[in-house]
C-alpha cells in the first residue's frame, strides 16, 4: 500500500519490509528502533505509522506512558521533514549523536538525553568468548549450568516454534502483577517474532535441557557491523541458563559482526545493573528534540548522517 503524505499516515505493513531494508542499508543506522522486524513486531505496543514528507519516510510512534513522537526522518530531504514535524508540535525521539550533529546542531531547539533508552554495544566476540578476568563471573555461572545439566544448542528453526511459544508464555505468567500492560505488548511482539522469524530474517538459537526448550535469543542484523538482540527468554528457576543463552547466540549468530547491540534497559535497576555487567564498549545516546512555541521557524539543515 501506498504510503500518504503529511498529515496523513498508515500503520506498518509486512509489505513494507523491502522499502526499510533498502533504507537501512543505505543509512546504517545505529539504534535499535531502526530495523524493520522491531518497527514491525512493535507496531501494535508502539502504535508507529507512516508517513511522507516530501522525498523523506517518517514513522510516528508512542510510547508506553502515551507520549507521542517521530523517529529520525529516513533518506531524502530531512531537513525539511524536520521543518514540517517541529513547526507542527512534534517531538523527535531517537536521534542519536551522528543525527543530532548532521541536522540538529545551533537550531535553538529544546533537547533531553534519554538516558532509559540508550542502547547498549558489546564486541561481539567477548559476549561470544567471555574470556579474561572482566568476565569471570559469567564464565562461572555458564559453568555452573553446565556441570548440573545435560544441554543442546541448535539454531532456531519453525520445528522449536511451539515450544518455544509455550516457553514464552511461562515467563509471562511468571511475571503477572507486574506492569501488565507493557508486559502483554512485549510478550505479543516477542511471540510474533517466533512465528514469523523467517519472514522478518530473524536469527537465533534455543537451548535445550531435556529435550525441551528452555531459553532462546532473537536477532537480526542491524548494520554491515552490528547485529541486535531483540529478545532473549529462558527459565529463571534454572541458575546460569541467560548466561548460556547470550552466549551461544553470540557464538553461532552473525558471526560477522563485529558488534552486537542489546537494546536499551528502559530505566529498570536490575536491567541496566545486567547489561552494564557485561561491560558494553559504548552506550548510544539517544535525545528528544522539540521547538517551543516561542521558537520562530527556520531552515533545518540537509546532510548525511554521520555514522
Amino acid at each position: 500500500m501506498e504510503i500518504p503524505d503529511y498529515p496523513s499516515s498508515r500503520p506498518v505493513e509486512l509489505l513494507d519490509k523491502s522499502l526499510f531494508d533498502s533504507l537501512f542499508l543505505l543509512l546504517q543506522p545505529r539504534i535499535s528502533e531502526l530495523t524493520f522486524a522491531n518497527l514491525y513486531l512493535f507496531r501494535h505496543a508502539h502504535l508507529y505509522r507512516l508517513t511522507k514528507i516530501g522525498t523523506s519516510l517518517v514513522v510516528f510512534g508512542c510510547g508506553y506512558s502515551g507520549e507521542k513522537y517521530f523517529l529520525p526522518p529516513l533518506g531524502g530531504d530531512v531537513g525539511i521533514a524536520l521543518n514540517t514535524l517541529f513547526s507542527n508540535g512534534h517531538v523527535l525521539y531517537g536521534a542519536d549523536d551522528g543525527f543530532r550533529v548532521a541536522y540538529l546542531q545551533g537550531l535553538g531547539l529544546d533537547s533531553i538525553e534519554d538516558r532509559d533508552a540508550f542502547d547498549y554495544v558489546y564486541c561481539r566476540n567477548d559476549l561470544a568468548t567471555l574470556s579474561g578476568n572482566r568476565y569471570h563471573k559469567k564464565k562461572n555461572r555458564v559453568n555452573y549450568f553446565s556441570s548440573r545439566h545435560s544441554f543442546t544448542v541448535d539454531r532456531y528453526s519453525a520445528g522449536y516454534r511451539e515450544d518455544t511459544l509455550a516457553l514464552l508464555e511461562e515467563w509471562r505468567r511468571i511475571r503477572v502483577g507486574h506492569d501488565n500492560r507493557s508486559l502483554e505488548l512485549e510478550v505479543a511482539a516477542a511471540a510474533e517474532g517466533l512465528e514469523r522469524a523467517e519472514q522478518l530474517g530473524l536469527e537465533g538459537v534455543v537451548v535445550l535441557v531435556e529435550g525441551r526448550v528452555k531459553a532462546y535469543a532473537l536477532g537480526e542484523r542491524m548494520n554491515a557491523r552490528t547485529s541486535v538482540c531483540h529478545f532473549e527468554k529462558a527459565d529463571p528457576f534454572l541458575d546460569g541458563l541467560y548466561q548460556v543463552v547470550d552466549q551461544e547466540f553470540n557464538c553461532r549468530c552473525f558471526i560477522d559482526c563485529e558488534l552486537v547491540n542489546r537494546e536499551q534497559d528502559l530505566g529498570e535497576p536490575s536491567l541496566r545493573k545486567s547489561k552494564l555487567s557485561y561491560h558494553p564498549i559504548e552506550l548510544v545516546k539517544k535525545y528528544r528534540f522539540w521547538k517551543t512555541k516561542q521558537q520562530s521557524s527556520g531552515s533545518f539543515r540537509n546532510g548525511a548522517i554521520h555514522q
